[in-house]
């Protein structure tokens, strides 16, 4: 660390090397999925939850799953039906008829790595439940107040082309998750490195730890330490601004956007950027880190219009508008 208390460019390259063990292990089960595996990791290191999208089949909890193997966490999956019941997530309490007390069982959602499967599927009482421990880290079960281990990360899947039996996200829960990571198809190259990795009976999907609980927090700490120039911050906050008032900054997307990204938003790309920054081993932001996140933090805050929709808008193509438009300091 400078005197400043930021990490030095040296230091921040020095650090991000000790991620190289991380990648090499989780990329010799997960193919092309590199960009999936720096999202996770970027939640990872800012303490945050991460939305992934995507259809069926795309390895998302196998990436979740490799993820939390190699870094010796505990993981714990959910798989989200309509008829769960928040004791089913974050326990509940189970009376002993031979001392006549109440002991309590802790759910699932008392670990490190929480893969929420097809969250969507669930009703609105378990997503509140959820919602408690993703917000403030704890869970309360009969009168009693849990903290959950650190590190808290939740992911949390969803079908985007499959709606029969499913139960929108609250807008107040959407806006904990900090990403919203699309997954496509792998390309071909990949897709044939698929077959010829996992298309055998006997395909392996263990993975030693690289990486101690202990040494995920000093990168972490350092992570938090990378410097952001007043510029870039500026630039920054532009950025979500331009999403709610886009007509002071000369864009005519008002009656596109309903509502803009939160303040919640702002904090979310300040902390990415900065963890974007430090993969690529940097002790800096610029603002081609902050183009990077935007993506990722906003499309799922933004709230577009009925006419957005009719034009066959999505949160993305307005993402994109806003970026290319806006000054770059």
């Amino acid at each position: 660390m400078s005197d400043n208390g930021n990490v030095t460019p040296h230091t921040a390259d020095r650090l991000r090397a000790r991620l190289d063990p991380f990648y090499q292990a989780v990329e010799g089960v997960l193919i092309g999925q590199r960009r999936l595996l720096d999202r996770l990791l970027i939640g990872l290191l800012t303490d945050g939850h991460i939305l992934l999208e995507g259809v069926p089949g795309l390895a998302k909890t196998l990436a979740v799953r490799t993820v939390a193997r190699a870094l010796h966490l505990k993981f714990q999956r959910i798989q989200f039906t309509p008829d769960l019941l928040p004791a089913d997530v974050i326990g509940t309490q189970i009376y002993n008829p031979r001392t006549g007390e109440f002991t309590v069982k802790h759910g699932p959602v008392f670990a490190n790595v929480v893969l929420a499967d097809e969250i969507n599927r669930a009703p609105a009482k378990v997503q509140s439940a959820l919602l408690e421990a993703m917000a403030e880290r704890q869970a309360t079960i009969g009168e009693g107040t849990y903290l959950l281990p650190r590190p808290f990360f939740v992911l949390a899947t969803q079908n985007p082309i499959e709606q029969e039996g499913t139960y929108p996200l609250p807008e107040a829960q959407v806006d904990r998750f900090m990403l919203k990571v699309v997954i496509d198809y792998p390309t071909r190259a990949d897709e044939l490195a698929v077959l010829d990795r996992m298309g055998g009976l006997n395909a392996s999907t263990d993975i030693p730890p690289v990486l101690e609980a202990d040494e995920l927090e000093g990168l972490r700490q350092a992570a938090d330490a990378v410097y952001v120039d007043g510029k870039v911050k500026g630039y920054l906050v532009d950025v979500i601004r331009a999403t709610r008032h886009p007509g002071e900054y000369g864009m005519d997307l008002g009656g596109l956007i309903q509502l803009g990204a939160s303040t919640r938003a702002t904090i979310a790309l300040h902390r990415a950027a900065k963890a974007h920054a430090f993969l690529a081993g940097r002790g800096y932001v610029t603002p081609e880190d902050v183009k990077a996140m935007a993506p990722d933090v906003l499309r799922h805050r933004l709230v577009i219009s009925f006419e957005a929709e009719a034009e066959d808008l999505r949160p993305d193509h307005l993402v994109k508008q806003v970026l290319d438009r806006l000054p770059v300091p």
